[in-house]
């Protein structure tokens, strides 16, 4: 459940990236992460703090909840 888990909101993030064009450079910068860190989460290697979320979700121009949402749907998949 756990890699499943991070693979679907990798999945999620990166959808949402993509959909509001940014790179995972831009996105990093904005959310003062790593580009690196990015990258894994969007490949489900990292398992993100409620912190990093709620920056994502700031700057991706969602609410949070959205976001699990759309993890919850792509788990149902």
């Amino acid at each position: 459940m756990k890699g499943d888990l991070n693979e679907a909101f990798g999945t999620v993030i990166k959808q949402l990236r993509e959909e509001r064009e940014l790179s995972q450079q831009e996105l990093a910068d904005y959310a003062e992460l790593d580009r690196s860190y990015i990258s894994d989460m969007e490949r489900g290697r990292y398992n993100p703090t409620l912190l990093a979320v709620y920056k994502l979700a700031e700057i991706l121009k969602v609410k949070p909840n959205e976001i699990i949402l759309k993890v919850d749907r792509v788990l149902k998949e």
